[in-house]
């Protein structure tokens, strides 16, 4: 998640706040995060607007990344970790 899309974002608090409710490496939500970002922009520039993620096909591509060494469940809690987050600071919600 960069800092240019949402600048009330502070990166890491985001990834301590993830850290934290996870026990994930810092550097592993990092990672994660910047796998999402580069998924979420991808399908950025393609839709050229509102951006709407399906969730397993985010999962699918993080763990598709040769660096990604962790579980499917792990990735989850982490995106899920992350969604609390932005959801608490009022950034970002589901679509139902």
């Amino acid at each position: 998640m960069s800092n240019d899309t949402n600048p009330e974002i502070n990166e890491q608090e985001l990834i301590a706040y993830i850290a934290g409710k996870t026990k994930a490496d810092p550097k592993t939500v990092a990672l994660v995060l910047k796998h999402e970002q580069a998924f979420i922009d991808g399908v950025a520039a393609k839709t050229k607007g509102e951006v709407d993620i399906d969730s397993d096909e985010l999962v699918d591509y993080i763990l598709s990344r040769p660096d990604v060494k962790l579980t499917e469940i792990a990735v989850d809690d982490i995106l899920d970790a992350e969604m609390e987050y932005l959801m608490d600071k009022g950034v970002a919600g589901y679509v139902d």
